[in-house]
């Protein structure tokens, strides 16, 4: 399982029950007593509306143990989709979902640029007609829209507290606009958290207490999560460790604080310096002039490339944000006591050979717990669209298997309510 069901805060028998069928895969009406402590009768009373409305199927019986053979339960995966949406400066990644997270649809679009919200809210309600009529999904099967974008979040209020990249972002209701625009739910959440939460639903973290998803995007953040439920903080802001400070008279990052480990590894800080060295620059095709933070992704990922094809200045780079990055993940893993860590977002997708053995080896040799535990380290399946699968799975988890008050994300109704 991934994460057990009854460790979840649920906020009903039904979502519980619901969740114990997703996170076990296939599973027994005795199996999900045993994993949520309800008795045979209400699991029996559950299981049998959950059936009818079409969201848990049966499907042939376990092995016998000398008994009567029990039948065994899964979800219907293409009962309910879900949209996923990744926002950001650099592109729009859109994911169409089923119900236990696979991506049946996808496509990129251009990025939010200098449009106006407004703008970009239009020609996102457009794109996400688009994904859903081309996969030929019923609209009524769609559950909702989850939308994430870097952080920091304000919660409480649906709006973005944002990079300078998107200053015009700031303030606006993106959620009650793009709800009233699609006529869908909408969830709102950062692209780490949601990254995280993408794994967890999927069954990707099984067996696993306490794990974080550290994303690299054209930030880096991390998302947590313990027991299956997220940890977000007093204000959503939880897993920020792109601004954890490592030299504290380090160069200035955009958040006004020096040293943060985005201002030293973060893709920003990798093509700069690769802009620097007129080798790593020729040898990473970067040429003209300094694009913008739209191609800040796409300039990384060429260094990266060219570290990868044995460049040994463009090597060097990204080992020493390699390095920067697995001191700030071995901080984290320390104070949270992790015991898993998933490397996902599109840094990743493209670098995640180069950092991936640096950050084991840190966690190996320098974890606080070491002694006690090890921590596993490794990429996403779905690196590239981590956020988007993430976004959607958000939807799934709010509409399916909601938590109790003080879990749930930012939800808009459909009318911007």
């Amino acid at each position: 399982m991934s994460g057990p069901a009854g460790a979840t805060p649920h906020a009903s028998s039904r979502a519980a029950v619901l969740d114990a069928v997703r996170a076990a895969g296939t599973i027994s009406r005795v199996g999900i007593a045993a994993a949520t402590g309800f008795t045979g009768a209400t699991v029996s009373t559950v299981v049998r509306r959950l059936i009818d409305d079409g969201l848990v199927v049966e499907t042939g019986r376990a092995a016998s143990t000398g008994g009567k053979r029990r039948v065994l339960l899964q979800l219907n995966q293409s009962s309910r989709f879900a949209v996923g949406v990744h926002l950001d400066h650099a592109g729009l990644t859109y994911v169409l979902t089923n119900l236990g997270g696979s991506v049946v649809a996808r496509m990129s679009r251009a990025g939010v640029g200098t449009d106006d919200p407004p703008v970009v809210v239009a020609r996102m309600a457009t794109e996400v007609e688009a994904l859903i009529e081309g996969a030929g999904i019923d609209r009524s099967r769609i559950l909702g829209l989850g939308v994430v974008a870097p952080g920091p979040m304000n919660q409480a209020g649906g709006r973005r507290l944002v990079p300078p990249a998107m200053r015009l972002w700031d303030g606006f209701a993106l959620d009650r606009a793009l709800g009233s625009a699609v006529g869908l739910p909408v969830v709102l959440e950062n692209d780490a958290t949601a990254a995280a939460l993408g794994e967890h639903w999927s069954g990707d973290v099984r067996g696993t207490a306490a794990f974080a998803a550290v994303h690299l995007g054209t930030g880096i953040g991390a998302g947590l999560m313990a027991d299956g439920v997220v940890f977000r903080g007093a204000s959503g802001n939880a897993g920020e460790i792109g601004h954890i400070c490592l030299d504290v008279d380090g160069p200035e990052c955009w958040c006004g604080a020096r040293g943060c480990v985005e201002a030293l590894a973060g893709p920003g800080a990798v093509v700069a310096a690769a802009r620097a060295d007129p080798a790593v620059a020729r040898a990473a095709g970067l040429t003209g002039e300094p694009a913008g933070r739209p191609r800040r992704a796409a300039e990384f990922a060429a260094v990266a490339r060219a570290a990868l094809r044995g460049d040994p200045g463009a090597g060097a780079l990204v080992g020493r944000s390699a390095r920067w990055l697995a001191v700030a993940v071995r901080t984290l893993a320390t104070v949270a006591d992790l015991e898993q860590v998933v490397l996902t977002g599109p840094g990743f997708a493209v670098a995640g050979p180069l950092y991936l053995p640096v950050v084991r080896e840190e966690l190996e040799r320098h974890f606080f717990a070491r002694g006690t535990h090890g921590v596993t380290v490794r990429l996403s399946r779905t690196a590239a669209t981590a956020p988007a699968v993430g976004a959607a799975a958000l939807v799934l988890r709010s509409e399916l298997v909601p938590a109790r008050d003080g879990f749930r994300p930012h939800v808009a109704g459909a009318a911007g309510g």
